[in-house]
């Protein structure tokens, strides 16, 4: 079985924390700010770090001061954690295909005519990027 490299739900919310942040952050910093968006407790804070840190989404440097405490920072941005999500949501799911997924999340989702334009817009530009790669 292939190894998980994507951050889990509860994961997601330790790492909205890191992309809001221009800066490495200590687990008592990040305890502190998840306190404001959840009830999560400081051990289940220390818990996700380190598996996020397991799958490559975050990586540390020890402090010079106190080797007990580490310094969190980023490794991967949240667009690429959402292109891959959204990859293995496909793969998953729809058996590997983009179409049948977009058709899926189109055809239950309520648009406003505003949302269809920008959508064309994206597809348009999509088939742009394509083009230019051939």
């Amino acid at each position: 079985m292939e190894r998980e490299t994507t951050p889990s739900q509860s994961e997601w919310m330790i790492m909205e924390v890191f992309w809001a942040s221009d800066t490495s952050l200590t687990a008592k910093e990040v305890i502190r700010k998840m306190r404001e968006r959840s009830d999560m407790s400081p051990r289940m804070v220390r818990v996700l770090l380190n598996r996020l840190w397991q799958k490559g989404v975050l990586r540390y440097t020890i402090d010079e001061h106190d080797a007990r405490v580490y310094h969190y920072s980023v490794v991967k941005s949240k667009e690429e954690c959402q292109k891959e999500k959204s990859r293995k949501f496909v793969d998953s799911y729809f058996e590997g295909s983009q179409k049948n997924a977009m058709a899926a999340l189109l055809q239950s989702a309520k648009l406003t005519e505003e949302q269809f334009r920008e959508l064309e817009e994206i597809l348009e530009q999509c088939k742009e990027k394509d083009h230019d790669q051939e």
